[in-house]
């Protein structure tokens, strides 16, 4: 029996719903201390140890985060996202608060800053899923793409006010100062999602917590095999993260370094992504619905595809911005749309599942191409890659084209 999540009995506009409104300002604030906590993160590690141990206390969340992200799947569908997510949140709170007393007191050198990072990593896995399954448990599923564009603003608002505010925290108090920035944005986030009303699964749809955790996860994997929309769209969605992540960030630094635009450079490029990104995440919060959602994802992810190669041959430093805030548009609608479709076409009960394979397919094995991107560079240079990765990328875009069941995919109205 598929879940379908109990109705309101009046539809209210995303935007205007308190509920959603103290949703956004929790995750928000979350996503503030986070961009302070990694910040705070790669101070302290340079300044305790060498760049390459420094290297290793940034990366060591990136194993438990993969290694532990489908269960954190199965835990959101089985205790409900915003449980998790104020659990999860707690413990992030305390565990950043504690590394910043220590500093305090004392210099302890890299092994509380590595164990930081992988208790971190470990409450993504759990953290991530359960993020990406709450907004459906807020709102009608007309306004989830309103909701995708509301978090994308929250996410580029954080990336840039963020890091100002690591550095300020670092300024005045240093790492340990920073740190318990981010540990008191990461609590405001608490409060806030206690207060948020959440809508129930039909009671004969909610998943049993007393069975194998193996099995919901099989359970999880095989709806998503078996469903005409979900299993091509995980696909155009790995396609697409594969050739998008190398060329927009060790492609990017190579290209800034050949071309001679320096850091600064890179930094106005990266800038014009985020803008385009921001602007499509706007426009969504405004509209609220794209018709034809499935057809505009594809051809988005191809346009934006397109626009990633030609990076690689813009000579001039305006240009490049011009294009990166191209892909950033592009890019930002087509990941948006993907994200709102996943969250309207999957079962309910099934959602934080859903959500864990998207998440690692994006987070887990995407990052996995930029040391490819890197190696491959140095052996055939930077045009070749960039194509390499367009056309992958483009590969998504036409996933999404040519099954007909997604490109005729539409939002709930």
């Amino acid at each position: 029996m598929t879940a379908t999540l109990i109705p309101s009995a009046t539809a209210t506009q995303a935007h205007r719903d308190p509920d959603v409104r103290r949703w956004l300002a929790a995750y928000t604030s979350s996503m503030l201390g986070d961009s302070v906590y990694y910040l705070a993160l790669s101070w302290a590690a340079v300044q305790a140890g060498t760049p390459a141990q420094a290297g290793l206390v940034m990366s060591a969340s990136a194993l438990p985060r993969a290694v532990l992200m489908l269960g954190g799947g199965v835990l959101a569908d089985r205790f409900g996202p915003r449980r998790v997510v104020v659990c999860s949140d707690a413990v992030r709170c305390a565990a950043v608060l504690a590394v910043a007393a220590l500093l305090f007191l004392t210099s302890p050198g890299l092994w509380p800053l590595a164990l930081l990072a992988l208790v971190f990593g470990t409450v993504d896995a759990v953290f991530m899923p359960a993020v990406g399954a709450l907004p459906a448990r807020l709102t009608e599923k007309g306004q989830l793409a309103r909701v995708q564009g509301m978090r994308g603003l929250a996410i580029r608002f954080a990336g840039v006010v963020g890091a100002p505010l690591g550095g300020l925290g670092v300024a005045v108090g240093g790492a340990a100062a920073a740190f318990a920035l981010a540990g008191l944005l990461i609590a405001v986030s608490v409060p806030l999602l206690l207060s948020v009303r959440v809508r129930d699964l039909p009671k004969d749809d909610t998943p049993e917590v007393a069975g194998s955790a193996w099995n919901d996860l099989r359970a999880g994997l095989r709806h998503i095999r078996r469903h005409r929309v979900l299993a091509p769209l995980m696909l155009a969605i790995a396609l697409g993260d594969l050739g998008f992540v190398g060329p927009l960030n060790v492609g990017l630094a190579l290209l800034a370094e050949r071309r001679g635009w320096g850091a600064s450079g890179m930094g106005w490029v990266l800038a014009g992504f985020g803008v385009g990104a921001g602007v499509a995440s706007l426009l969504l919060t405004v509209r609220g619905r794209v018709p034809r959602a499935g057809l505009v994802t594809g051809a988005a992810c191809v346009a934006g595809a397109v626009a990633i190669g030609a990076l690689a041959f813009v000579p001039a430093l305006v240009a490049a911005v011009g294009v990166a805030l191209l892909v950033g548009l592009l890019a930002g609608l087509s990941g948006a749309l993907c994200g709102a479709l996943l969250q309207t076409q999957a079962d309910p009960a099934c959602l934080g599942r859903v959500t864990a394979v998207s998440s690692l397919v994006s987070l887990g094995l995407a990052p996995l191409s930029m040391p490819l991107a890197a190696a491959a560079t140095g052996a055939f240079g930077l045009g070749p890659v960039y194509a390499v990765s367009a056309g992958v990328c483009g590969l998504g875009g036409v996933v999404a084209l040519v099954v007909p069941s997604l490109r005729r995919a539409e939002l709930p109205g």
